[in-house]
């Protein structure tokens, strides 16, 4: 397992595929690490097309450290993505994403287009439930108990509670903010999470897509996916000029039945994400 210390803090990251292969960086949702179920039989799939296929822990991911600061989470990791691809001499390469990993991967293709060949995104979050649903989900927890427990609290919370296991560095990295001035992040990027006008995607302003000018793919969302409606995808699209948007290579209902799946113990959310890999191999060799 390598890593290598950006803005602070490390990151963590693995390498498939063949060294002089295009260069494509893949990155999953929610505070999900490299190794989610799901994400490396793409990679894998990916790699034997002869790319070469980054995969990295996000900060507060896996085995990275975690780290605070930013206009909102995903803006930290796009900015920790761009330098990561830099120092590995992988830029520019194919930013890819789903889920919350769509929009860190735009994110970063907006911020830092010179580590940018392509960007593909698929299940981008949209929508006032799904925002609302991650904010309860990563930010609101976190507000709560630091203002009532302070640190002491926040790092007995189940999602820190996991990354201490993999990475015991990250509890003294926690006890050692200042509560108020957590808080203060956390406040900030739980504003990433109020739907607003003019933001199709969470704490992204519209007119920011401008700025994503190499060819880009979005697959569509599923019809009735509450967490990635198909709306946002076709917004998306229409917001980033020459895009294309293609039909997802999944069931209409694949996020539903993976949710499911996972909630039975009988499969994981991202299982069908293998089934891009085709479709990702086309667009890059077109």
């Amino acid at each position: 397992m390598a890593s290598t210390e950006i803005h602070g803090g490390q990151v963590v990251y693995d390498l498939l595929g063949p060294a002089g292969g295009q260069p494509i960086v893949l990155t999953p949702g929610g505070r999900f690490s490299k190794d989610v179920p799901g994400l490396r039989p793409l990679a894998e799939a990916l790699a034997d097309g002869g790319l070469r296929v980054l995969l990295w822990d996000r900060p507060n991911c896996g085995a990275s450290d975690v780290q605070f600061y930013g206009r909102s989470e995903s803006h930290l990791r796009a900015d920790t993505l761009a330098e990561l691809l830099t120092r590995l001499d992988l830029a520019p390469a194919v930013i890819a994403g789903g889920s919350g990993g769509a929009r860190d991967s735009l994110l970063t293709v907006m911020r830092h287009p010179e580590v940018a060949s392509r960007a593909i995104a698929w299940s981008i979050v949209g929508g006032v439930f799904s925002t609302l649903n991650l904010a309860g989900v990563y930010v609101l927890p976190n507000i709560n108990t630091a203002r009532i427990l302070g640190m002491e609290g926040v790092v007995n919370l189940p999602e820190w509670q996991a990354l201490i296991a993999v990475n015991p560095r990250n509890k003294e990295r926690l006890l050692a903010l200042d509560p108020d001035e957590f808080v203060t992040v956390m406040l900030r990027w739980l504003n990433a999470f109020v739907p607003k006008p003019g933001q199709t995607i969470p704490g992204v302003e519209d007119e920011e897509f401008a700025a994503i000018e190499v060819p880009t793919m979005i697959i569509r969302g599923g019809e009735h996916d509450l967490d990635h409606p198909k709306r946002t995808s076709m917004e998306v699209h229409c917001l980033i000029k020459d895009s294309i948007l293609v039909e997802p290579p999944w069931p209409e209902d694949a996020w539903e039945q993976a949710v499911a799946a996972s909630a039975h113990g009988t499969g994981n959310i991202f299982d069908p994400w293998v089934q891009a890999a085709p479709l990702i191999l086309d667009f890059i060799h077109e």
